[in-house]
């Protein structure tokens, strides 16, 4: 028996869990061409500029006549424009919270802030790309020191290094996206520590940007310029020196008991494909639904990505100031993209469609399954510190490492990924978790891999996967490791998002 799904009775394709050839039979139709695994095929004959139907919404339009049995893909659909009902809040309900007597925990780092981390890092930072290999040698030398081996609680000295800081207007929007997202790492939960590194010459000044936000030295907050310094080595030197007196001071803090509503949940999902809008993706949304009946928070970005998923959210918004705000970001996106002689289709990937998906719309679909159906609670722009509980939307691209260090900046303490092509990536300070949409994916790269939901096509339900998740998401919060964590993944993957010219 040839294996498909069809999502919903209002879907006019079927999805192949497993190649079908010409000749097998699926919903009752016989295939007429070979349908690769996770790739789509007619199951009702389409005019030209019929809408093709998959999860009850339109992903598409058939370029011409499409027959029943035909496989569906970019040789046969094209996309133009069409109005979506935004309906603000039609579909929020109020949210049923677990009983306090009988919510989940993690162990994790109580901050004077009142926030929780997940790791306990030293991060060094820096102002400008000039200053990266020096904060890099800094990590190295106290890595290679041993200093580390008589502070257990520390989890590790990190370089959070960058290519810009300088070359920009330092009244633009480029300055205030890089100053907000340096500020959401130096303060994010799961860092102890910080070393600020700079050059001294750059646009970015360290003093400029400490006086925003009211930034003093202290034992756990210290800054060096090379020019003052004297040079490379000097630095190093005395950031070795800065970091051993941090030390003791970073490794006082140690894990505590703490309620899961501290987690603060970054969504991600790479190199997608046709099993992820239904094995990965709405498995990771019944967890984040999960957490959010925790008082957890759970933040969904990339915005390219949940174009044409977006009325969907925006039913689901708490208000409708809430709802016209995620509206005018895809505004915004449509009105970026096209001055950049660009179209938000020209998203997916070819790997995501090698995997079967055909559009951005299919795409946006599936990837806004990751926020489950909780209410939207509110919408951020990058980098801008998350200050409400529940599901909320950060605008951010959706190239993954650029988006994941907007959410962390914006307070994220933990991270999961999905993936069903095999994306490699892991995030520091924040520890990610990847989440495998098929099984020949998590057999292939399961070093990499954290959770198989593949199997969710074998007959594992939803629901038990969800569970799953989130049992995962606190083992990590409590101090295991990932898989990514395992392989030294996080180091390259910090990458703030630049916006304007480079002067």
């Amino acid at each position: 028996m040839a294996r498909f799904l069809k999502l919903t009775d209002a879907d006019n394709i079927v999805v192949a869990i497993e190649t079908l050839n010409p000749g097998d039979v699926a919903d009752g139709v016989i295939a007429t061409a070979r349908v690769p695994r996770g790739h789509k095929m007619a199951v009702a004959p389409l005019a030209k500029d019929d809408a093709v139907v998959k999860y009850g919404q339109v992903i598409g339009f058939a370029r011409d006549a499409i027959a029943a049995g035909d496989w569906v893909h970019e040789h046969n659909v094209y996309l133009h424009a069409f109005d979506r009902d935004y309906a603000y809040g039609a579909e929020a309900r109020p949210t049923a919270f677990v009983a306090p007597a009988r919510r989940r925990t993690f162990l994790g780092f109580p901050r004077a802030n009142g926030k929780v981390g997940t790791r306990n890092y030293i991060a060094v930072l820096t102002s400008v790309n000039c200053s990266a290999s020096a904060a890099r040698f800094i990590a190295e030398e106290v890595t290679r020191s041993g200093l580390l081996a008589d502070y257990p609680n520390v989890d590790g000295v990190i370089p959070l290094v960058h290519g810009t800081g300088c070359g920009l207007d330092i009244n633009g929007e480029a300055y205030e996206l890089l100053k907000r997202t340096q500020w959401g790492f130096a303060t994010n939960p799961n860092v102890g520590g910080v070393l600020m590194v700079g050059l001294g010459c750059e646009a970015f000044q360290i003093p400029r940007w400490m006086d925003a936000y009211g930034i003093t030295e202290d034992t756990t907050f210290r800054t060096l310029t090379i020019q003052e310094i004297g040079g490379t080595r000097k630095t190093v030197e005395a950031g070795v020196r800065a970091i051993a007196e941090m030390l003791p001071v970073v490794n006082e803090a140690s894990r505590r008991e703490t309620p899961a509503s501290e987690l603060m949940l970054a969504l991600q999902c790479g190199g997608s494909d046709g099993y992820s809008g239904i094995t990965a993706n709405p498995a990771l949304g019944i967890a984040v639904d999960l957490l959010v009946a925790e008082g957890g928070t759970a933040i969904l970005s990339e915005t390219p990505e949940i174009y044409g998923a977006e009325h969907l959210l925006m039913r689901r918004a708490e208000s409708r100031e809430i709802g016209e705000k995620l509206a005018g970001r895809i505004r915004w996106w449509e009105d970026y993209t096209a001055r950049h002689d660009m179209e938000m289709n020209n998203n997916p990937s070819p790997g995501n469609k090698a995997g079967g998906l055909t559009t951005i719309l299919e795409k946006s679909l599936g990837a806004a399954a990751k926020g489950g159906s909780t209410n939207l609670t509110g919408v951020y722009d990058y980098a801008e510190p998350v200050d409400v509980r529940g599901l909320v939307f950060m605008d951010t691209p959706g190239y993954d490492p650029v988006s994941a260090t907007g959410q962390v900046a914006g307070g994220a303490n933990m991270l999961c990924f999905t993936t069903g092509r095999g994306s490699a990536f892991g995030c520091k300070p924040t520890p990610s978790i990847k989440l495998a949409s098929n099984s020949f994916i998590y057999e292939r790269m399961e070093e990499d891999m954290d959770i198989n939901c593949g199997d969710v096509l074998d007959g594992v339900s939803l629901a038990e996967k969800g569970e799953e998740i989130l049992s995962k998401i606190l083992a990590v919060a409590s101090g295991e490791r990932t898989k990514s964590e395992q392989l030294g993944y996080g180091d390259s993957e910090f990458v703030p998002w630049s916006v304007g010219a480079t002067m």
